[in-house]
């Protein structure tokens, strides 16, 4: 495949904007070496955008939900002040649209989505002792915690995921484990703190297995861009990696008709199966995960978002809206 021609005003290097973190800079490292390769010829720049979300260590639904990771940064696209911009897709918020006049153009391939425990000395999740602190920043992960385990005490712990390792190991620090995404670690080179990995594949509160289903949009980085910036737009579709937008698009179609916000406890994960049909599963829980509704499907790849509905449908029969009202807003 053939690179566009791009050749932003002024000759200017092509602006690639992102949260200030290390993992943030890293992703957008990646994107700019993806975009050198398939267009060797196009500059590139990052652009740390400070955000609302990396400086607060409260509740998210005080500052615009998960939105406020992204909210400054749409702000500087819109404005033409960087020419794309790089977002965990886990947190775009689903009951928000993108920001007028743009799009995704290019979604990567897919990362790892597993959630993981951490410890300082290894202690399985299992053999944590009752009562012991688990800090988490995902009402997701405390729901499906408080399923298996809910002698155990979630904290919320906020912060980029090296300073969340860096409070784990301070002496007195009185949290026991953390749960966080695998990818994050792996992509920081942070693997060598003892972590234990949690399946997939949910499992009944009974069998004795913790699992951990993923976010929507979990271990996918996307890159938006204005949708007018048609050199721009083309550029990103070379960096695109099929089967992943349409597992992206099941997943957040079911979100979107959920309608859920940045506290509700929604699961959801889409895969291609050996026979190349999608597959979906989809989960809603309350905070503490005493309740739940789930419900997987299969559907053609051609259509994500008929698959995404018919999953949102079936699990808002089931109850999942009393499940999602009863979070709050």
């Amino acid at each position: 495949m053939t690179a566009p021609l791009l050749e932003p005003p002024g000759g200017r290097p092509l602006r690639i904007g992102s949260r200030t973190s290390l993992l943030a800079t890293v992703q957008a490292r990646h994107v700019a070496e993806l975009i050198h390769e398939y267009a060797p010829g196009v500059a590139t720049e990052i652009v740390p955008i400070r955000v609302s979300a990396d400086v607060w260590d409260g509740d998210l639904s005080r500052i615009g939900g998960k939105g406020a990771f992204s909210k400054e940064i749409d702000r500087a696209l819109v404005a033409g002040e960087i020419d794309v911009a790089v977002h965990c897709m886990k947190d775009v918020p689903g009951d928000v649209p993108l920001a007028e006049g743009t799009a995704f153009g290019a979604y990567l391939e897919r990362g790892d989505v597993h959630d993981v425990v951490v410890t300082r000395d290894g202690t399985p999740l299992a053999d944590l002792p009752p009562g012991s602190v688990v800090g988490t920043g995902s009402v997701r992960r405390r729901a499906q915690l408080g399923m298996y385990r809910p002698d155990l005490r979630t904290e919320r712990i906020r912060g980029n995921v090296d300073s969340r390792l860096a409070r784990l190991n301070e002496d007195g620090s009185g949290y026991a484990a953390l749960i966080l995404a695998r990818v994050g670690l792996d992509r920081i080179g942070e693997t060598a703190q003892p972590q234990e990995v949690l399946p997939l594949e949910f499992h009944q509160a009974d069998e004795g297995v913790v699992s951990m289903v993923p976010a929507v949009g979990a271990g996918v980085i996307g890159v938006q861009a204005r949708q007018r910036d048609l050199a721009v737009m083309s550029l990103l579709g070379g960096l695109n990696h099929d089967q992943t937008a349409r597992h992206i698009l099941a997943e957040r179609s079911m979100l979107h008709e959920l309608r859920g916000h940045c506290n509700s406890p929604i699961a959801g994960y889409a895969t291609t199966t050996a026979d190349g049909a999608m597959s979906l599963h989809g989960m809603v829980f309350n905070r503490d995960g005493s309740e739940l509704v789930r419900f997987h499907c299969s559907g053609s790849p051609d259509d994500p978002a008929a698959l995404g509905s018919e999953v949102a449908a079936e699990l808002l029969r089931l109850g999942a809206r009393r499940l999602i009202d009863a979070t709050g807003g």
